[in-house]
């Protein structure tokens, strides 16, 4: 038996970031971790992936980016490499290679089942993250069960897909990169796109995280939005690394075709729906509503004059007639590959915190009903930013900060 005040699962960003605010207010702890450090960002990207965010925007607490390249893009070796080094640099409790297979209540708050032995705390941190699942539709049981289907968990490289054309369902950004990457490999795409949000890679000059960062953008606080639940199902943006925008009309450019969103398969046939336009429309909407927003601020701060006059993406342009329906059989695609998002994986939770859809019921990253349990890294979670690697570290320090006090007020008893 084990004891240890905290035990935080997950040695990825999120969890390396609350282990450094716990060991700076002295709060004893352990990381687990199924793999080794940053195991999701080695085992579970593609091969090209590079991350959406600068160098200079991957601030740890304690430990920014210090490299040669700060407007550069990361591929997942470097940050891999990257989070190993801040783990080694701030000497940070991880255990590799133990994977916790249920938390259930304990003599001391928690016990945290694994197989090596249970671990007793006061206090659990659920850091596992929000893609360690792939979100995949349940019409997707309505394929042919001999069409090969992949997910980007198993798609590395295009040479993992057999010959043919691909179907690659969803238009956020892992979409459209996977699409551009096996459209340039010399296979017919067919991108199925529904809900999105567009935005350029630069604006004015400027990169658009520089914008969402300075103008606050990204702080926004979760008390702070109408409908919390709607801002957390939010598509990701459409971005790739680098200085081209990625959007729907760069990648018809490349010849990739794009349709609506997938809405049924039925009799062997895939029924896309016909609100592409409108999706589309909306998507350009609010990419003008946020480009108004940046130049207000930058008005208000008096840089107007120091950047570039505005100019703005030309509006998404689609065939005229939509394409509704593709049949399988027809060896027009050899595969099909799930773009469609993912989920965290909080099913060692062996504890009354789901709602009747089981996901985690938290506030904030403060589980409620369950005192002493945290979440980190869940979309929007207490900011627009919460979980991308800069977001770790405040969201570290807001909730390292209630488990201290919690905690003194314990001891104080």
């Amino acid at each position: 038996m084990t004891y240890a005040t905290t035990v935080i699962i997950g040695a990825g960003q999120a969890g390396l970031a609350m282990s450094y605010e716990l060991t700076t207010r002295g709060i004893d702890h352990v990381i687990l971790e199924r793999g080794l450090i940053a195991n999701s960002w080695r085992k579970d990207r593609w091969d090209s992936l590079r991350l959406l965010t600068p160098n200079w925007q991957s601030r740890l607490p304690g430990g920014g980016y210090t490299g040669k390249d700060p407007h550069g893009f990361s591929g997942k070796g470097e940050l891999v490499s990257r989070l190993a080094g801040y783990a080694n640099t701030h000497r940070l409790p991880v255990k590799t290679g133990i994977e916790v297979r249920s938390v259930t209540p304990g003599p001391h708050g928690y016990r945290v089942h694994t197989q090596i032995g249970p671990f007793d705390c006061r206090n659990v941190v659920v850091a596992s993250g929000a893609c360690a699942r792939p979100s995949i539709p349940a019409l997707s049981l309505g394929l042919p069960h001999d069409l090969p289907t992949f997910t980007t968990f198993d798609y590395k490289r295009p040479s993992d897909l057999p010959e043919g054309g691909v179907l690659v369902v969803g238009g956020s950004a892992s979409g459209l990169q996977l699409a551009r990457e096996l459209q340039s490999s010399g296979r017919q795409v067919i991108l199925s796109a529904g809900e999105h949000v567009r935005v350029p890679r630069r604006y004015r000059g400027r990169d658009v995280a520089w914008w969402m960062d300075a103008s606050g953008v990204m702080d926004v606080g979760y008390r702070d939005v109408d409908d919390l639940s709607r801002v957390r199902r939010t598509p990701s943006l459409q971005l790739a690394a680098g200085e081209s925008t990625l959007d729907l009309n760069m990648i018809q450019s490349q010849g990739v075709q794009v349709v609506g969103r997938l809405s049924a398969v039925r009799d062997g046939e895939a029924l896309f729906s016909g609100a592409l336009r409108n999706h589309c429309d909306l998507a350009d909407l609010k990419q003008t509503r946020l480009l108004d927003r940046f130049d207000a601020w930058a008005d208000a701060q008096g840089l107007a004059g120091e950047l570039p006059w505005p100019d703005r993406p030309a509006p998404t342009e689609l065939p005229p007639v939509p394409r509704l329906s593709l049949k399988l059989s027809s060896g027009e695609i050899a595969s099909v590959l799930w773009a469609t998002g993912y989920r965290p994986d909080h099913g060692f939770l062996d504890l009354p915190v789901f709602d009747r859809r089981g996901q985690l019921v938290h506030d904030g990253g403060i589980v409620t009903g369950a005192p002493g349990l945290y979440a980190m890294g869940l979309p929007f979670m207490r900011r627009r930013k919460s979980t991308l690697v800069d977001g770790a570290a405040a969201d570290a320090h807001d909730l390292a900060n209630h488990m201290y006090a919690q905690l003194s007020c314990a001891a104080a008893a």
